[in-house]
């Protein structure tokens, strides 16, 4: 249904060794919905995904210009997450409470809730993350509320967050909706044949660590699920 026109604009700030399915997955279902999608990184040129394969990004954070209507804010390595964290008067923190000042919606998915939370735009917000980082929100960041169990996303008021990685699929269609309305969704959810049915099923395990409190050498640090 993507037109000449967009209906809506979405920036994405991107790292290196971001998650792949967090930018690919909603990015594609975004531009089914005609939606404008702007990749930006702190520095134009190529970045790598967490599983090594490259890509390139045109626009610096210098670069943006104008409103958007979203924020998504992609999870990605622990290590690339700790070191955006460690600096919180640098480039990436200030570029997401730049575009948080007059976006429509503020929305992560899967670790990049804890890039908001660094830039303490879920402080007194209900909030999910990827099930393994939950923990992370009362070990670093005590002024988000997490949200009951394990939800696909969480919607409290302008603020969007998702669960792990895949999360993003159903995060994206409810952003659509909350932009464009439910028929827009649907539609977009036809065009892409978006009716999970997996083959398996499992539980997900209790955890009180946070993995980016945990050494970059620990055996019980997160790599993915």
């Amino acid at each position: 249904m993507a037109s000449n026109s967009p209906t809506a604009r979405i920036v994405m700030p991107v790292y290196d060794l971001v998650d792949m399915l967090d930018v690919a997955g909603p990015h594609e279902l975004f531009g089914w919905a005609g939606m404008q999608v702007d990749l930006v990184a702190c520095d134009a040129g190529k970045l790598r995904f967490r599983d090594g394969f490259r890509f390139e990004v045109d626009l610096s954070f210098d670069a943006v210009e104008g409103n958007y209507d979203a924020l998504w804010v992609p999870g990605g390595d622990p290590q690339s997450i700790n070191a955006i964290l460690a600096d919180p008067d640098g480039p990436y923190l200030s570029f997401l409470n730049r575009m948080a000042r007059s976006a429509r919606y503020i929305a992560s998915v899967c670790e990049g809730a804890m890039l908001l939370a660094g830039a303490g735009l879920l402080d007194g917000y209900q909030a999910t993350t990827h099930w393994a980082f939950i923990p992370c929100f009362g070990s670093r960041f005590k002024q988000v509320k997490v949200v009951d169990g394990y939800p696909r996303f969480c919607l409290d008021r302008d603020r969007l967050t998702g669960g792990g990685i895949s999360s993003g699929l159903d995060e994206a269609l409810m952003l659509i909706q909350l932009l464009l309305g439910t028929a827009a969704a649907q539609e977009v959810q036809l065009s892409t044949q978006y009716y999970p049915q997996p083959p398996v099923s499992s539980t997900i395990p209790p955890t009180d660590s946070c993995p980016l409190d945990e050494p970059e050498n620990s055996p019980r640090r997160y790599r993915g699920a």
